[in-house]
């Protein structure tokens, strides 16, 4: 079992920054993949992105390549997406995940575990 924790979330004007972070227990952080996702009101969740366990390849969603970027930090346990450039259609519940894998990312994982999210909300 893999526990998740994000934090980080808030309100944000449109064209700011914010860092979310998510903390890992449980099992070898580093036998993981992990991801990001959100999900707006009335909308499916979606995929926003990945890194792989050792953070050599990454994956992004074309809405957020280029504003956000994923990192991990394997002593730590934790992995952080940092975004940047904020729209009002960034404003979601943003999710952490974690999928059993120890092969390069270059789409979107398939999270064996999840946490319980964090609201993200940007403002105009």
């Amino acid at each position: 079992q893999v526990q998740l924790v994000e934090s980080g979330g808030g309100l944000v004007q449109a064209g700011g920054s914010r860092k979310l972070s998510c903390a890992a227990s449980g099992r070898t952080f580093s036998n993981y993949a992990m991801g990001w996702f959100r999900q707006a009101p009335g909308q499916e969740r979606e995929f926003v992105a990945a890194i792989s366990w050792s953070g050599r390849s990454s994956a992004y969603a074309d809405s957020v390549k280029g504003r956000f970027t994923i990192s991990r930090d394997n002593a730590k346990n934790t992995v952080s997406l940092q975004m940047n450039s904020l729209k009002q259609e960034d404003t979601a519940v943003y999710y952490c995940a974690a999928q059993q894998s120890l092969r390069p990312v270059q789409a979107a994982i398939r999270p064996d575990y999840w946490g319980q999210g964090t609201q993200v909300t940007v403002s105009s």
